[in-house]
């Protein structure tokens, strides 16, 4: 292929480089008001008074809202399909506040320090009650954090909000506690994953206006435009078609920004005042006042043979979902659904549990969604398993692991079309050196190094329910224009919708202009989530340009009065199989808008897969562990990635390398904390520690391809499979080392050390 599997840069590289990129806060004009939020500093407590009146007389003061001043319909800030499995379980403003940092009131004022000196003179009495912040003592707490009778869910998500349950799932085939009972060896754990920050480069931020028209127009730093329309659209009590909704350049989002956090605040500000207004949340807020990472306590039991074959395997999650449901229903299912299927020669399997409300911070989206979650717990006992066996852990994965042509329980009968997973693992142990230094060597100065490893699948979109479309024109100039709904968040999906389209097109992406997300112009698409841009989408553009195609060789054939089976197309030139007449791309674009042909030609396509091909990745990793202090130094780290075709290597290669960065942050240092009455602690960078460049060692990234016969020329996802095998690797290691058997992260030098000594009692 000519385009397609090549490390094109990014379309954007150099703008970027250069500072030049346009994002939301820099459309806003001038006069914009400046949008404040009076925020909670109790974790559950209702309003019984609030007093805004001196606040009102402050100079330059536009409005202020509270609960009083709001619509009362309940909503969901979930970007999601339609109908959302998220609850229904927020108002704009309500008189119960669920966390510290829970809106309160919405102060707009002609600049920062006016909306400051408002938001001070703000009375507000409370009546306090006792919160819920153990996620483990949630269910039938005395204090109930959702007791509103208006709450709803568009579907039954196993909802018992009585007791404090946001949602329940089972899913199971067999028996597994009689499978369990015959297996020679169990393994039962209990593992607890944290609750992890995004940490984004630019903050939630959102700029309203009305046009001239009186719509509300929306440009926010968004996943989701879509989305959030419809969100607005609701919360707002407007028809969807008043509300508009543009995406400029985003600096991240790693599934924060599928979350509608600000828009709403700020196109309520612009419905009362009729003027523009700009919320930008301070890096305080979109700490704590955002979503995290759902934490998780997963009691894990695994039941193998003597030969080291899976028979059974129970998973019991609890997942803390916070003080609202978003995303709690999907986050926990998908937990098992990227988890039950890798190891396939089970006899019985089942995943169950709650998602529960707590008086925190909500969750939400969160790279992995779910699956990393999965992945430390499931790892981590496989790699038990190995121990106990005493078997290399990489030869006990090829035992057991799916592969490509077969199924498993909970497939129903779906045959995996693609793996190299077991490629991926070969290669990995060759990278870090497997075989001369499992499982740990002893150096002169006491310290160990010792290598781990873990593998995990997630998928490329949501079977049955995403669909995206594309539309492709062909200007008068000979040029091409894509228009998408999807959203570039800086991982160059644009470069490799391009890229894909140039192919079948026989053009240069450099010949295409790709038109991102504006609700009015763009055609549908769910938004960049789930791992779908490359695959939903990127199937969306292959088929509009090859429908695009087909209207070329075809209008041609007509104007050269041939069949279009006598047409060959170059990319640039039409011309009759006999070489006997001929048309440049050029002149048949010119002729199709002008009085000739009365036609221009655009190509359309509507795509949605029924089955989430699952991409695969080997991680392996290389660790110097201290006994003297329990300090964990990361040396380096193979991930070996099973994505299909590869549809842009340098592109994959960095969504690799960021990812596997943010997995270890997530392994060593991250932990969203809190006090014990409810407040975050770790609401900025100097208490909030992500890993830097020198502590993540030397990353080194590979591929080995399979070919995913329902995807763009072979091709699967890879955003988010990246984030999921550092944890448990490096787990691994820390055990191989010292012995210290680490099941609660982060894993800090205090767990690693009184691991080791809990071993030698």
């Amino acid at each position: 292929m000519k385009y397609v599997g090549k490390g094109l840069a990014k379309t954007d590289a150099i703008a970027i480089s250069t500072g030049k990129p346009v994002y939301t806060e820099d459309l806003a004009p001038a006069n914009a008001l400046v949008v404040k939020i009076l925020r909670s500093p109790h974790a559950f407590a209702r309003i019984t008074a609030i007093d805004t009146s001196k606040a009102k007389l402050v100079a330059g003061v536009e409005c202020i809202l509270t609960y009083k001043d709001v619509p009362q319909v309940r909503f969901t800030l979930a970007g999601q399909s339609y109908p959302e499995p998220s609850p229904y379980d927020r108002l704009i403003l309500d008189p119960i506040v669920r966390y510290v940092g829970d809106e309160v009131a919405i102060i707009a004022a002609v600049d920062e320090k006016a909306a400051n000196a408002a938001m001070k003179l703000i009375k507000v009495s409370y009546e306090i009650f006792e919160p819920v912040l153990d996620f483990e003592q949630a269910i039938d707490h005395t204090s109930v954090v959702h007791p509103e009778s208006d709450l709803f869910c568009n579907f039954p998500i196993g909802m018992d909000k009585e007791r404090n349950i946001c949602s329940s799932h089972t899913v199971a085939v067999g028996d597994v506690e009689e499978e369990l009972k015959k297996c020679d060896i169990v393994i039962e754990e209990t593992y607890y994953t944290q609750a992890q920050a995004h940490a984004m480069m630019e903050t939630f931020r959102s700029f309203t206006y009305l046009d001239h028209a009186g719509r509300l127009v929306i440009v926010s730093s968004t996943q989701v435009p879509f989305h959030i329309r419809r969100h607005v659209a609701r919360a707002l009590e407007l028809p969807a078609s008043k509300v508009r909704v543009i995406k400029p350049r985003i600096g991240g989002g790693f599934g924060g920004k599928q979350t509608g956090s600000g828009d709403v605040f700020a196109a309520l500000v612009s419905l009362t005042t009729g003027k523009p207004a700009m919320y930008i949340y301070s890096r305080t807020e979109t700490f704590s006042a955002t979503t995290s990472r759902h934490a998780m306590r997963l009691k894990v039991r695994l039941g193998a043979d003597k030969e080291g074959f899976i028979r059974a395997l129970d998973i019991e999650n609890l997942s803390d979902t916070g003080a609202y449901g978003e995303h709690s229903s999907t986050t926990f299912s998908v937990c098992g659904e990227k988890t039950l299927p890798l190891y396939n020669k089970t006899r019985a399997v089942r995943y169950h549990g709650h998602a529960v409300y707590t008086n925190k911070m909500p969750a939400g989206a969160l790279r992995g969604y779910g699956a990393t979650q999965g992945t430390f717990a499931l790892e981590s006992a496989v790699n038990q398993l190995a121990a106990r066996l005493s078997l290399d852990p990489a030869e006990l994965r090829l035992k057991n692991l799916i592969k490509e042509g077969e199924t498993c329980l909970i497939y129903q009968g779906k045959v995996l079309n693609s793996s190299a997973l077991d490629r991926c693992i070969a290669k990995g142990k060759e990278l870090i050196g497997w075989n001369e230094k499992y499982p740990r060597r002893e150096l002169p100065d006491g310290k160990v190094r010792s290598v781990g490893m873990a593998v995990t699948m997630q998928g490329s979109g949501i079977a049955g329910i995403d669909t995206a479309s594309i539309e492709i024109r062909l200007s008068d100039a000979g040029e091409y224009t894509l228009l998408t709904g999807s959203t570039d968040m800086g991982t160059g999906s644009d470069t490799v919708l391009a890229q894909i389209a140039a192919e079948v097109l026989q053009t240069s992406p450099d010949n295409i202009v790709v038109h991102a997300a504006d609700t009015d112009v763009s055609p549908y698409d769910p938004g960049s989530y789930a791992s779908s841009t490359a695959y939903v989408t990127g199937m969306a553009a292959l088929q509009a340009a090859e429908d695009l195609k087909q209207q070329i060789i075809e209008q041609a054939a007509k104007l050269l009065t041939v069949t279009p089976a006598e047409i060959d197309f170059d990319g640039q030139v039409l011309r009759t199989t006999d070489g006997s007449k001929s048309m440049t791309l050029a002149k048949l674009a010119e002729i199709q808008v002008l009085g000739a042909g009365k036609r221009q030609l655009v190509g359309n396509a509507t795509c949605g897969s029924p089955i989430s091909p699952p991409p695969f990745i080997a991680g392996f990793v290389e660790v110097e562990v201290d006994p003297a202090t329990g300090v964990v130094e990361l040396l380096d780290y193979v991930a070996v990635v099973d994505c299909g075709t590869v549809l842009n290597a340098n592109l994959a290669r960095i969504q690799v390398e960021g990812g596997i960065a943010q997995g270890i942050g997530m392994a060593l240092y991250e932990d969203v904390r809190y006090s014990r009455r409810g407040k975050m602690q770790t609401n900025n960078f100097m208490q909030y520690k992500i890993p830097c460049r020198k502590d993540v060692g030397k990353i080194t990234v590979a591929f080995e391809a399979s070919y995913e016969p329902t995807g763009p020329f072979g091709a699967k996802s890879i955003g988010e499979v990246v984030i999921n095998t550092p944890p448990p690797a490096i787990a691994h290691a820390v055990y191989n080392a010292v012995g210290a058997k680490v099941t609660r992260l982060p894993i800090t030098p205090e767990r690693v050390f009184m691991g080791m000594k809990s071993q030698t009692k």
